[in-house]
């Protein structure tokens, strides 16, 4: 049996997407709690804004559409808000109060830029539906992403492989807070996008040689 997290344990969902991004910003925000806006987050919030709307629901063409959902798992240890969960008709899906039939959701997520190479966006995906499933107990097969550059959806299947990734960051998310551990930083081309680049200072920690080399160059000096 898969050991729970108790809900004062339960750690931000969002915080999947930092993790994958870069490990080290994810702990300058959740564990150092350190945060600076640039214009890429500004218009994320602003786009998330548009949407953010908990008491928000309607049916188009027999799909039921709710906004800003909470959802958590305890297995994960994670908890926060789906942007967006719509509910199809399917014989898979669970039974909606007062509604008939059964309804299967699919979490779908509003990103404001481009879709990316990586797999920082559909991990945060993937655990809104893993929470979905824990919640409802219902199998989800694929979600949405959203991108507010190109206008357009993108559908995630929600593979064995996807999932594990999951499991596994938000394991080693959680390794990291009980510990209070920040990694160091491991400079690339994604720093120039980051907005905590003057918190971290990624230039400077790269040429940081470690402590027993700068003993041993000084003894050695000496």
């Amino acid at each position: 049996m898969t050991a729970e997290y108790a809900p004062d344990e339960l750690l931000p969902l969002s915080g999947i997407q930092h993790f994958l991004f870069c490990r080290r910003q994810w702990a300058l925000i959740h564990i150092e709690r350190q945060w600076k806006e640039n214009a890429l987050t500004a218009e994320g919030r602003l786009l998330h804004r548009r949407v953010d709307d908990p008491f928000f629901s309607e049916t188009r063409k027999g799909v039921i559409i709710t906004r800003s959902v909470p959802v958590a798992s305890y297995r994960l240890g994670l908890s926060g808000i789906c942007d967006m969960v719509e509910f199809s008709e399917s014989p898979d899906g669970v039974q909606l109060p007062g509604r008939e039939g059964l309804y299967l959701p699919m979490p779908v997520e509003f990103k404001h830029g481009r879709e990316k190479h990586d797999s920082c966006d559909e991990a945060q995906l993937c655990a809104q539906a893993i929470c979905l499933e824990e919640m409802l107990a219902v199998s989800i097969p694929a979600g949405q992403l959203f991108y507010g550059k190109t206008r357009r959806r993108v559908t995630v299947e929600l593979t064995d492989a996807l999932r594990g990734l999951v499991r596994d960051s938000a394991a080693e998310m959680h390794a990291y807070f009980r510990r209070g551990y920040t990694p160091r930083v491991k400079p690339s081309k994604a720093c120039r996008s980051c907005s905590l680049a003057d918190v971290c200072l990624p230039e400077l920690q790269k040429n940081t040689v470690p402590a027993s080399a700068y003993i041993q160059q000084h003894i050695e000096d000496g």
